[in-house]
């Protein structure tokens, strides 16, 4: 009915990605890392609802119409990318002469985590056309519900996704425990974090459509 094929597969190939490090890996462990596990969690959540955003866009076609346009393209490409500069120069440079740092979410948590997740995912204009070009390749060509299959695909890689995620905000849970011990060591962690998010954004910046 939803003409998904080769289920298996694709399922095999969503562990494969969400295992590869990028953006989403480092940004869990590094909230998870400096705030604990339960801000982690809240990362991810974000994360994984900016997967949701392009799932229904996927599905909707809105996708279809950002990879024709150009300057559809541009405008969310430079969103994100500008996004992804600011969080990365405020957390380079939040770091006090004592040797603590507020991080960009510390003092909020949870929901600022979730926010921030949610934003560096949904402003990625590359997630968008991944989706675009990664989620029909599993549905048959006479498929009567296109777009229900779709967003089953989806579904099935945010599930994959989560999974992981929830294993990465744990992970960082015992980094934030290492890391209260050692205050300026927890300072130098939010310099590098900073310098690799800003390094995302400026590469986000200077991409162009396949």
């Amino acid at each position: 009915m939803f003409g998904i094929q080769h289920y298996g597969a694709f399922l095999l190939a969503c562990a494969a990605l969400n295992l590869t490090p990028g953006l989403d890996t480092f940004y869990i462990l590094a909230r998870s890392g400096r705030e604990g596990r339960g801000v982690g969690v809240g990362a991810a959540l974000g994360i994984c609802s900016g997967c949701l955003v392009h799932t229904l866009a996927a599905a909707l076609g809105v996708s279809a119409l950002l990879a024709a346009s150009a300057t559809a393209f541009a405008v969310l490409k430079y969103l994100g990318a500008a996004y992804l500069i600011w969080i990365g120069l405020r957390m380079l440079f939040a770091c006090g002469d004592g040797g603590r740092a507020d991080t960009a979410t510390r003092g909020q948590g949870f929901a600022a985590a979730f926010r921030q997740g949610l934003l560096t995912n949904a402003l990625n204009p590359k997630v968008a056309l991944f989706y675009l070009a990664f989620l029909p390749q599993f549905i048959a060509p006479a498929a009567a519900h296109p777009q229900l299959g779709l967003l089953l695909l989806g579904l099935s890689f945010i599930g994959t996704g989560l999974a992981w995620a929830m294993v990465l905000a744990l992970l960082g849970g015992h980094i934030h425990r290492l890391l209260a011990a050692r205050p300026r060591l927890g300072a130098w962690m939010d310099r590098g974090c900073g310098a690799v998010l800003l390094g995302f954004g400026v590469r986000l910046g200077l991409q162009r459509p396949a």
